[in-house]
């Protein structure tokens, strides 16, 4: 019976083993609540001032400090570490609210983060400031990146719209109002028509007027018709649909000038405009040319998308564009688009030249780590802005079949836009999910 008995435990405490083991590849959620969460908040309350101390996180104490701790408390006077306001463990990690001490600035622990997710075992340490004087420690504790589950708060509202999740666990959001024009990078097959897509797919839910440019002759967007109110798939229209933008913005411009406001949000909710957002896949194409007529054409493509990128977010008309490159190589004016454009998203790219041109000039910490985004791992890049901050993302792999679906059932969203109506993409009454739909023919204008 004892022999049975110990057969019975050691199989039990194999099985236990096992699961464990198993739950750390194929549910790392779990195995994280059940053992990472605990042994890693052990290991950082038992080691935290001997780590902040070989870090360099430490400042002398205060002369009276100092005196109160040599003569009254009779202890050896140590240097001080910054001081645990809160701990909060997550479903992915733990929250570490400090207390910097006089002496410290964000910057030096955000240098120490390397050496903090080695001395406390997890996968990676962000540091975020939250206010003067304080910062947050978000410890991850295994790669949230390589099954993306965004969180279920996470919902478009306003002009934020969630798009991928970055490394820390929280949702990477597309902020209309704070970056309100935005370049997207990426190699083919790196994930950036999955980003444009999860992009679409969240505008699509809110009450806002989405132009399309896909001048790939519309594969990409042209099944997401019912939610557009213009598309276009040619460089001719294409200019001609930049150039009503245009009209448009300054015909705004003067909404606000009659009603005496310098943004559109500052105008009362019955008279604000609806806002626009331009998608624009492949620019390259709008820049490129073939021959000598064509030039006009460009020129006339590149400045109206500089006119929008420099003055539009004032009256709510936002750029998304997207390539595989942009820079000086495209001609004139590229480098000036692009200088406007504040949002940076930057997936796999061919060559440090093409990090570079979307990140050197906003966070340039940050090209090396673009510059080494694996192939297996499409949908991964690095989001940056104009702040100097960039956080590494990766986008859930949305079916297109899904965003199709939510485009229909937000095609009751489109607005009255009588300005866009000759550019309104013809969507018959019962299309395929995924078959073609055709651009109602319009009087070419010049």
């Amino acid at each position: 019976m004892a022999d049975l008995t110990i057969w019975l435990e050691a199989t039990g405490a194999l099985a236990g083993a096992g699961g464990l083991g198993y739950a750390k590849v194929r549910a790392p959620r779990v195995y994280w609540s059940l053992v990472g969460m605990p042994v890693t908040w052990g290991r950082f309350a038992f080691s935290y001032r001997s780590t902040m101390d070989v870090c360099g996180l430490t400042v002398q104490p205060s002369g009276l400090r100092a005196f109160m701790t040599r003569n009254v408390a009779r202890r050896e006077v140590q240097p001080v570490p910054p001081k645990i306001r809160r701990v909060r463990p997550t479903s992915t990690g733990l929250r570490v609210t400090l207390r910097l001490p006089a002496g410290l600035e964000p910057a030096d622990v955000i240098a120490s983060s390397e050496r903090l997710r080695h001395a406390w075992g997890v996968h990676s340490v962000t540091v975020v400031e939250t206010k003067p004087g304080f910062v947050e420690l978000r410890m991850t504790g295994y790669d949230v990146l390589r099954r993306v589950r965004m969180p279920r708060h996470a919902a478009p509202h306003d002009l934020v719209v969630p798009v991928a999740l970055r490394e820390d666990g929280t949702a990477f959001e597309r902020d209309y109002r704070k970056a309100p024009m935005a370049l997207t990078l990426g190699a083919n097959h790196s994930g950036k028509s999955m980003y444009l897509r999860n992009l679409i797919k969240g505008l699509a839910q809110l009450p806002v007027a989405l132009v399309g440019i896909d001048c790939k002759r519309g594969v990409e967007q042209r099944a997401f018709a019912p939610r557009l109110s213009a598309l276009v798939t040619t460089p001719d229209d294409a200019a001609a649909l930049l150039t009503v933008l245009v009209s448009e913005m300054e015909d705004r411009f003067d909404l606000l000038s009659g009603h005496g406001v310098s943004d559109v949000w500052e105008l009362p909710a019955g008279l604000r405009p609806v806002p626009v957002v331009v998608l624009v896949d492949e620019v390259a194409e709008l820049f490129l040319i073939s021959s000598k007529k064509d030039e006009e054409r460009r020129e006339k493509i590149v400045t109206a998308l500089i006119r929008l990128a420099q003055m539009a977010r004032a009256v709510g008309i936002h750029l998304e564009i997207c390539g595989q490159r942009f820079g000086s190589d495209l001609g004139k004016g590229a480098t000036m688009l692009r200088a406007q454009l504040t949002g940076r998203v930057v997936h796999r790219v061919n060559d440090k030249q093409t990090a570079e041109m979307g990140l050197a000039d906003v966070a340039p910490d940050a090209v090396p780590v673009a510059s080494l985004i694996p192939m297996e791992r499409p949908g991964t890049a690095v989001a940056a802005d104009s702040t100097g901050g960039w956080s590494k993302i990766r986008t859930p792999n949305t079916s297109r079949a899904v965003v199709v679906a939510t485009c229909r059932e937000f095609a009751h969203l489109v607005p009255d836009f009588p300005a866009l109506e000759p550019f309104r993409p013809y969507v018959p009454a019962e299309a395929p999910a995924t078959g073609p739909s055709l651009v109602k023919p319009r009087p070419v204008t010049d």
